[in-house]
């Protein structure tokens, strides 16, 4: 309760312009939760023994077994696979790109509200310490309550700007951990279709024909 308490008289101190921090707060923890969640069933969705089996499967020509892993596991790079596949008979690259994509912008969504908020967040400080300012100012003239009036602006002003900052750096450190984690993963994406490219390209050069069995899978459906 003390503690609480702490925390109720300093909002009341920061003034009016604590509660569009606290708000930018409060959004912020959400992104960051959601953002974690997603992150962690991602990490929980990949199966680095099946991409290894589907990729000596499509490098010896046996297509269905690397379809047939795809289907199996929730794997995104698996399904790219599989994608590509579906795809060799008009464009495998085309197909396998457009579907990376598709997974770029998820691991990229909400990420432009993080970044807004390290923004947002100090120049509402700041705004906080301009009104707190202003209010010292404004009350000089009053020789009876000048003393407490102008302490209390200036209270104001350092607890909005204090409020401001730890919020971006609060929010600094994980966005850039997330911006990494994006840059990562497009980076393996992109190496997954240059590898799984070779790959159709050798078992083509075997006498084995994609296409055809991309075609035969198409008209199947």
């Amino acid at each position: 309760m003390p503690s609480a308490n702490i925390v109720l008289k300093t909002f009341h101190e920061g003034g009016w312009v604590m509660w569009p921090v606290t708000a930018t707060f409060f959004l912020a923890l959400c992104v960051l939760l959601e953002r974690s969640i997603w992150w962690i069933a991602l990490k929980r969705s990949l199966r680095p023994e099946a991409q290894e089996k589907a990729r000596e499967a499509l490098g010896t020509g046996d297509f269905g077994t690397a379809w047939q892993l795809g289907q199996e596991v929730p794997d995104p790079f698996l399904h790219n696979l599989n994608e590509g596949i579906s795809h060799a008979h008009t464009s495998m690259l085309a197909a396998m790109h457009l579907h990376a994509t598709r997974w770029i912008e998820r691991s990229e969504a909400r990420m432009w509200i993080l970044g807004t908020i390290i923004t947002l967040a100090p120049l509402l400080g700041l705004l906080g310490t301009v009104v707190g300012l202003m209010g010292s100012f404004a009350s000089l003239g009053d020789e009876a309550l000048g003393v407490t009036k102008v302490t209390g602006g200036i209270a104001e002003a350092l607890i909005a700007t204090a409020a401001g900052l730890a919020i971006a750096i609060g929010c600094l450190l994980p966005y850039n951990y997330f911006r990494k984690r994006v840059s990562t993963f497009r980076g393996a994406f992109e190496r997954w279709i240059n590898h799984v490219e070779l790959l159709a390209q050798s078992a083509k050069a075997h006498g084995h024909d994609l296409e055809a069995y991309a075609a035969e899978r198409h008209l199947k459906r």
